[in-house]
């Protein structure tokens, strides 16, 4: 009876401490003061991914002037990146650290995976056409960005052509399809954000370490960010093969950062230094 008391009561502090590693700051949090950008939505249909549709969420922030080119920033996911109230609030942490001077002007694109067929599904992370589009190993992602979403959103906006202005980011396989767009097409987007990136076998992903080691090096910037704590299964564990991303990225020489962690297979960990990563991955 006492083992298991000390048990609940170890538990708990354990789980105390977590969830404190995890608190978000004040760059999370509306701060007075700071102008506020907008958000809208459309929808979009893939020629690239045909019989395809997808929710397009549109961060705009106030200090954007049309004519002044905008820096770019892709989200995988993008329901999970665009709430006030979730992990990463993207709309929050962009008015402060844009307000701060901390990061350019960006415009930042928030797409769901697309989706065959009119029937609603309750879930984004379950629309039918996600692993196809994130997991596989190709540049069709990647066309679908440069030759449909971005220049759609350049209709309305002014935007950079300055690859060095341009990131992606995604969580889980939307962060190994985030990597896959900037290696297919580096002279495009030069920025990459992975959240406990899924560079396991589900559709091949496994093979980028032993590809960073013995193909031509790409100029782009990675940030990498994994809990040791993440899922293991029969695609491989996601923790070690972070950790082999993490090896041959240092092996290659690329300009890059590994930020591990003990989180699990969720955004809590990453959400909560969201902030200090954008910081990274657009200074100077």
């Amino acid at each position: 009876m006492k083992k298991v008391f000390l048990f609940l009561v170890f538990s708990f502090f354990l789980g105390s401490a977590v969830a404190e590693e995890y608190k978000k700051g004040p760059d999370s949090k509306r701060q007075d003061g700071v102008p506020k950008g907008t958000v809208s939505e459309f929808i979009h249909e893939s020629k690239v991914f045909a019989g395809t549709k997808r929710k397009v969420k549109l961060y705009v922030p106030s200090q954007y002037k049309k004519g002044t080119p905008a820096a770019v920033m892709v989200f995988q996911d993008g329901h999970a990146y665009a709430g006030e109230k979730g992990d990463f609030r993207v709309p929050v942490v962009f008015d402060n650290l844009i307000h701060k001077g901390e990061m350019p002007v960006t415009i930042a694109i928030m797409i769901d995976p697309g989706h065959k067929g009119d029937k609603p599904v309750k879930s984004a992370w379950k629309n039918n056409n996600r692993s196809f589009e994130y997991d596989t190993l190709s540049d069709q992602y990647a066309k679908m960005l440069i030759e449909e979403i971005i220049p759609k959103v350049a209709e309305d906006y002014t935007l950079t052509d300055d690859r060095k202005m341009r990131a992606i980011c995604g969580i889980s396989s939307g962060g190994i399809c985030a990597f896959t767009a900037a290696w297919q097409r580096p002279d495009y987007f030069h920025k990459v954000m992975s959240h406990i990136g899924s560079f396991t076998n589900i559709r091949g992903g496994h093979v980028y370490p032993a590809m960073i080691r013995k193909d031509k090096k790409r100029d782009i910037r990675v940030y990498l960010q994994d809990g040791e704590r993440d899922v293991d299964n029969k695609h491989g564990s996601w923790w070690l093969a972070n950790l082999q991303m993490d090896r041959a990225l240092k092996f290659s020489k690329y300009d890059y950062i590994f930020v591990p962690g003990t989180g699990k297979h969720n955004g809590q960990e990453a959400g909560s230094i969201f902030p200090d990563a954008l910081r990274w991955l657009w200074k100077k």
